[in-house]
């Protein structure tokens, strides 16, 4: 597999151009990252010093979850990366990664070479590929910690909502604000994937738009029936946990994924895709994903009904929680749109259908569907993430040398 270093065949794309509005991004998730770390300590504590030591538990064990999944795969794949750009020395490197400040430590690079890269007229093609390179793989460990942390700590805030019955101004901004964080890091993780296609293939106002609203329309009834069960069940929610969980690691498993250097790390990562598809979809394999898509998208509104019709069940009549029941119809109707705008987005937005639509003249991988980026520029590749848009976008580039991750790409096609 690329991303593994014994590598698909074939040359790398070159990197895309690196740009202020870029740089912009990189600055505003950083200041996320940390106000959002700021904002869980004092929830945290908030729920301790009110005597919900087990809320306030809860809050941080996720955040220390979180945490320790980042920096294990930030140290992993710089112990990987067949790259050399100044990088401390590895010792140095694992205990900045031990003390938790891996991930930071990216991004104030990221920061620093995206700067370097703007302000020159002229950069050089490896710094600007390196820049695009670093915020490929900050864009996957963000992912991570949305479904690790911010999604689960979402399902949290909402029970304990429930479980009260009353809602304080700040806890439902909160709440909306994740919803769209959650939807946001998904939109992002895609757009990383877009970079390795061609110009004309990178998300538009419109697809960007289509994309990010399908994704918050399918999260937000599977979270809420989530929240309802925890509520009404908060012993067995783990259990359930576990038993998804384990069901989507096994199911992962079977579509063979390659995405890490070591075996036994590729077991780390497949478990961290099985917990982000307890709670939506996450392409890993090659190949139609119309049948694996329809397999889990059903099983999913299965399960999440039948979370929701245990809690309306224990609780009918509704008689403090009347509200709730236009809530839930608004959920299946929310499930049912998200899965239409999801159906229009890859009938007519999605890279390959675009591609269709074009003449032969376009440059368009003759092994694929969708057009690759490809060049005499020398830049470093992201072949893990390579892979993934491999995967997600059914291409595949063209026969010839196996590269790992960081290989510098000249090769001119």
């Amino acid at each position: 597999m690329a991303g593994s270093g014994h590598g698909s065949g074939g040359p790398p794309p070159s990197s895309p151009h690196y740009r202020y509005l870029d740089l912009l991004f990189a600055l505003l998730g950083t200041a996320a990252f940390l106000a959002d770390l700021v904002t869980d300590l004092w929830v945290a504590s908030s729920y301790m010093q009110a005597g919900h030591c087990l809320w306030g538990g809860l809050v941080l064990a996720l955040l220390g979850l979180s945490s320790l999944a980042m920096q294990f795969f930030s140290w992993a794949w710089y112990q990987t990366d067949n790259i050399e750009q100044d990088l401390p020395s590895g010792c140095c490197l694992t205990v900045v990664h031990v003390f938790q400040l891996g991930y930071l430590y990216r991004c104030l690079r990221m920061l620093r070479v995206g700067w370097r890269v703007c302000r020159a007229e002229t950069a050089p093609q490896q710094e600007r590929g390196y820049a695009v390179f670093l915020s490929q793989d900050i864009s996957m460990l963000r992912l991570f910690e949305t479904f690790l942390e911010s999604t689960p700590q979402l399902t949290l805030a909402l029970s304990i909502i429930l479980h009260t019955n009353k809602v304080e101004l700040f806890q439902g901004l909160g709440i909306c604000i994740a919803f769209l964080c959650v939807a946001w890091s998904l939109l992002d993780y895609h757009q990383s994937l877009r970079c390795f296609l061609l110009d004309k293939h990178e998300l538009g106002p419109l697809s960007s738009t289509i994309y990010f609203l399908w994704n918050l329309l399918l999260i937000c009834p599977r979270v809420l029936a989530v929240a309802l069960f925890a509520t009404l069940f908060p012993c067995y929610i783990g259990l359930h946990f576990l038993g998804i969980w384990a069901a989507m690691l096994f199911w992962v498993w079977l579509q063979g994924t390659d995405f890490m250097e070591c075996p036994r790390w590729e077991w780390l990562y497949r478990a961290m895709v099985a917990v982000i598809l307890y709670f939506c979809w996450f392409n890993v394999a090659k190949g139609q994903t119309r049948q694996r898509s329809a397999i889990y998208h059903g099983f999913i509104l299965v399960d999440s009904v039948l979370l929701a019709g245990a809690w309306l069940w224990y609780n009918t009549p509704l008689r403090e929680r009347s509200y709730l029941l236009p809530v839930l119809l608004a959920a299946l109707v929310c499930f049912v749109l998200g899965l239409l705008l999801r159906i229009t987005y890859y009938k007519w937005l999605h890279p390959t259908r675009q591609t269709r639509c074009q003449e032969s003249s376009d440059e368009v991988d003759a092994a694929g569907l969708a057009g690759f980026r490809a060049g005499p520029a020398s830049a470093p590749v992201n072949s893990r993430m390579c892979q993934l848009a491999q995967n997600h976008f059914l291409v595949s580039l063209q026969a010839g040398r196996t590269w790992g991750n960081g290989i510098l790409d000249d090769t001119s096609l």
